[in-house]
């Protein structure tokens, strides 16, 4: 096999590798600018906002404080990346983990639920819980699936809810996406 055939791979790969690069910085780019309409959006609100993250591995709470005067609304953050984490941490139930596994809405809906429990002064969790790849996907819960929790402080309790959302792209790519989406929907709350 000649240099340039080695090469030639190579040099296709590099460049798969950057554009895909690029798409997750540009997403990222997106969530910074989502995460701002979220501090505005809870600073009108009187509220603050905590993060229990699991797939996104901190990079809900990293865009959230990377914006300018997010200590006026951003209160913690929480990376519970194993299941023991989501119990000790969250307070999942263990039962929840075993029947519906750590990637389902209910596991979601528990994190962020937990979350606001255990964090008495924030008025707004969000959680993530996915599969980000590229390996671990099944037939049932495929690599881009992401499970997405929102909980809501109000006058009658906590109320949450959960949905699921399925991202293509590499790693780098589902993770920032998911940030974006995450963001959204804790916009769409509090502005609903």
């Amino acid at each position: 096999m000649t240099t340039k055939a080695v090469k030639r791979p190579l040099r296709k790969a590099a460049k798969k590798a950057v554009q895909q690069q690029a798409v997750a910085e540009d997403s990222m780019a997106a969530a910074l600018a989502l995460a701002q309409d979220l501090g505005a959006a809870l600073k009108q609100s009187s509220l603050s906002c905590v993060t229990a993250e699991s797939c996104t591995g901190g990079l809900l709470a990293s865009a959230i404080t990377s914006c300018a005067g997010s200590s006026a609304w951003f209160d913690s953050g929480f990376v519970t990346y194993s299941n023991s984490a989501k119990i000790s941490q969250l307070g999942v139930g263990a039962d929840c983990l075993q029947q519906y596994g750590a990637v389902s809405e209910q596991t979601a809906r528990a994190m962020a639920e937990g979350a606001l429990q255990v964090t008495p002064g924030a008025g707004l969790a969000l959680s993530t819980t996915g599969i980000a790849g590229p390996g671990g996907g099944t037939d049932n819960k495929p690599v881009g699936m992401v499970c997405f929790g929102v909980a809501v402080r109000t006058e009658r309790g906590i109320e949450a809810s959960a949905f699921t959302e399925f991202f293509s792209g590499n790693r780098a790519q589902v993770r920032a996406l998911a940030v974006c989406f995450a963001l959204l929907a804790g916009i769409k709350t509090l502005l609903s």
